[in-house]
């Protein structure tokens, strides 16, 4: 995942993609498209769309996320969820919900850590937040048997006490990007060239929202804006202010520089224009732009982190719950074990480069690490 400080040029290609070529036809008709535009079509067109269309998740898909790794990751922040929900006096009843689930998987090992919490089942009603029929589908199927209400945006969710996890949900979501230029920020389009999808740049203009980015950036640079992420945040913080807790778990840093958008076709990255609709779209998460839209929500929530994935893993008792259960594995499956504990911990697998974001009321704790004041 590179992120270099300017978009590289990218040559163009044919409309490989019966997406692509719709996109060329709209962009004649109407002219160039923003790169949000684009990674929603390329994303959640009803026909043609990656969500839509593919299985994306594990060997068969393009990518592979913490929950698939291993159940460690759900049962570890199923706990650590039971334990401030324990923590904040246990309301009954709760919202557990999940944004983006993918397959149920997360939600499902969650479920099954906290069967032994007092109590935590009974007063826990299941919330997911999914836009993708495809997806739903697999979700029932991981949680069948268990009562769970879909919404298809997280504004949908019911007030009260709300226990929320994110994973790998906000590099999802589609980012508009902006060069800095003369006369201010000139966006980046996908327009046509030789009747082929092809990088350009709108004209410079000032842009308000980029104001407080003018101090640490030059000529050349490129900032990511993810205007999606901001209802989305405000709409947790709301919930969560009283009583409960949000888990953003997820690939990114403090503050947006540079390209980062990038396209994953069989496990290998893929340019972002060949395979429109058949290739996952997703960016880094700038976790600076997540915490000023909750703040700017509920100025007094509570927000902890960015923490790395491993050192937060660790602190829940990875190391542990790992050894435990290498304890009655062996041969190929012992392997495959440590290399997902590796995966998941070590700081040039995803230890790192992940991070976790906690929201939570202020005067809490945040769940499942030390209070950051932010």
């Amino acid at each position: 995942m590179t992120t270099p400080n300017t978009p590289g040029p990218e040559a163009p290609r044919e409309a490989a993609t019966p997406l692509a070529r719709l996109l060329a036809r709209r962009i004649a008709a109407s002219g160039p498209i923003g790169m949000a535009d684009y990674m929603a079509e390329c994303l959640l067109h009803p026909e043609h769309g990656y969500y839509t269309t593919r299985e994306p998740f594990g060997t068969a898909g393009d990518f592979t996320t913490a929950p698939e790794i291993s159940q460690m990751f759900g049962e570890l922040m199923g706990l650590c969820l039971a334990q401030n929900w324990q923590d904040q006096g246990a309301p009954a009843p709760f919202a557990l919900a999940e944004l983006g689930p993918g397959r149920g998987t997360l939600m499902a090992d969650i479920w099954r850590a906290t069967a032994r919490v007092p109590g935590f089942h009974t007063a826990a009603r299941l919330h997911l937040v999914e836009a993708s029929p495809r997806l739903r589908a697999s979700q029932q199927a991981a949680l069948a048997g268990l009562p769970v209400t879909w919404h298809t945006t997280p504004d949908a969710l019911p007030e009260g006490p709300l226990w929320l996890v994110a994973n790998e949900f906000f590099d999802a979501l589609p980012v508009r990007q902006f060069l800095r230029a003369e006369g201010g920020w000139a966006e980046r389009v996908v327009g046509l060239r030789d009747g082929a999808l092809a990088l350009g740049l709108a004209p410079a203009a000032p842009l308000a929202a980029l104001a407080h980015r003018l101090e640490d950036t030059g000529p050349g640079d490129l900032v990511e804006l993810c205007p999606a992420a901001e209802p989305v945040m405000a709409a947790i913080a709301r919930r969560v202010a009283a009583r409960g807790a949000a888990l953003i778990v997820d690939y990114g840093g403090w503050r947006s520089l540079g390209v980062t958008v990038q396209a994953l076709r069989d496990h290998r990255t893929d340019p972002i224009l060949a395979h429109p609709g058949q290739a996952d779209l997703t960016a880094h998460v700038d976790f600076e732009a997540l915490a000023r839209a909750a703040r700017i929500a509920v100025p007094r929530i509570g927000l902890s982190g960015p923490a790395g994935q491993g050192l937060w893993l660790e602190a829940l008792g990875i190391t542990p719950r790992a050894q435990a259960l290498a304890r009655n594995l062996a041969g190929p499956a012992l392997d495959a074990h440590v290399a997902a504990y590796r995966r998941l911990t070590h700081p040039q697998e995803m230890g790192t480069l992940f991070r976790v974001l906690a929201l939570h009321p202020p005067g809490h704790a945040p769940p499942g690490m030390a209070e950051q004041p932010r």
